[in-house]
């Protein structure tokens, strides 16, 4: 028997599940199938994602992804319910705060005035007023810090779910086995060949398979310029509790950190060897991450490290933003991948872009041609100051 779709997607997390539910709400009626090689999402970058929502970016392109996912986050409980039961992803409005030095007052001024260009609520704080926001900082080295009141952090996995359970239900069909290879003659993509060996043909192949996509994309000579990088987040538990729950906060270092319930976590984008690494280490918080902690705010010098994890970023090498849009040289084939960091606050608008971009041929909602592949070629890289 001949197993045929009219789209396939490669990946069932939060991107690939975005698309299909776009697609779908959108009113497309074809037959879209979703291939997830780990059915519980075990080792998917999303969950093991620190959830972040910010539009602090620096780029239009980026803060108006974020204003319009923004958007879509704070509904997304009413969205996504199946049977009048809420999609509930604990969206903590409690802010975005990036802290900065001498060096960096000039930079974080120029970004605030862009972001307010699209009605971003960004706002520079002195370092007095920064002391609002967490009574507990230590300020002496700061001389202020850019602010989103609006941003704040979710529960990536409940986002996922949410995403895969409406879709399901509006008609997508979810194959729990890994893709071996994307098929494609001259006339462009015909479909894909399992590891088990069956082949499901489609004329459409959106490639959200993170940082296992560029290798996928390698089975039909269409190198993408990814590689996954390792990123660990470490839970911690303090002695004496913070005044406030807090933004998710950026240290002029680099160290982010914000509450996890009761707790808190941090994480560091720490240099590594490119490659699929799961392992997460206590000596990266006890020798890296806890002096700055510790300098920053005295609380954190009494920590207990509870547990931690390691997840994937899909680093694109080129200009460290997503790649959006169909492959200039093979009809059919889609990309939705490279988001180094940003795929889970970036859904919503790639779902939504795709969905038009495959039913009609243009964008609408968001005009996501920046981040098209010909950008490499055309050197009209799209480079992005605040990345985390």
């Amino acid at each position: 028997m001949k197993k045929t779709s009219d789209i396939i997607i490669i990946g069932g997390s939060v991107i690939g599940s975005s698309v299909a539910y776009n697609l779908l709400n959108d009113g497309y009626t074809g037959n879209i199938t979703i291939f997830e090689k780990d059915p519980i999402y075990e080792f998917s970058s999303t969950p093991r994602s620190a959830g972040g929502i910010r539009q602090l970016f620096t780029t239009a392109i980026n803060i108006q992804i974020s204003r319009y996912s923004l958007q879509q986050y704070k509904t997304f409980p009413e969205d996504m319910a199946i049977n009048g039961e809420k999609a509930e992803i604990d969206f903590q409005q409690r802010g975005y705060l990036f802290l900065a030095k001498n060096e960096n007052i000039d930079q974080l001024q120029k970004q605030a005035n862009l972001q307010h260009e699209y009605g971003v609520p960004s706002e520079f704080l002195t370092r007095g007023e920064l002391v609002t926001i967490i009574p507990e900082l230590n300020t002496d080295d700061l001389q202020g810090g850019l602010y989103c009141a609006e941003d704040g952090y979710l529960d990536p996995y409940s986002v996922m779910q949410g995403y895969a359970k409406k879709a399901k239900q509006l008609g997508a069909s979810y194959v729990y086995e890994p893709v071996e290879t994307i098929l494609k003659n001259d006339q462009g993509i015909t479909g894909v060949q399992l590891e088990n060996g069956d082949t499901y043909h489609a004329p459409i192949v959106i490639n959200c398979a993170g940082p296992w996509a560029p290798a996928l994309s390698e089975t039909i000579n269409c190198p993408v310029p990814v590689i996954p990088l390792k990123r660990q987040i470490i839970q911690f538990d303090i002695a004496e509790p913070l005044t406030n729950k807090i933004p998710l906060t950026v240290d002029p270092t680099g160290v982010y950190f914000r509450h996890e319930g009761q707790s808190l976590i941090v994480g560091f984008s720490e240099k590594v060897k490119p490659g699929i690494d799961f392992r997460w280490s206590r000596e990266l918080f006890l020798e890296q991450l806890w002096p700055i902690l510790g300098h920053r705010i005295d609380n954190f010098l009494y920590a207990k490290v509870i547990s931690g994890w390691a997840g994937m970023y899909s680093h694109n090498t080129k200009d460290q933003n997503a790649i959006i849009g169909e492959h200039p040289e093979v009809n059919g084939y889609y990309l939705a991948c490279g988001f180094s960091g940003h795929g889970m606050q970036q859904a919503p608008a790639v779902g939504k872009g795709l969905s038009e971009l495959i039913r009609t041929g243009n964008y609408h909602t968001l005009n996501l041609s920046p981040l098209r592949f010909e950008r490499f070629a055309e050197n009209e890289l799209l480079i992005e100051g605040a990345i985390v």
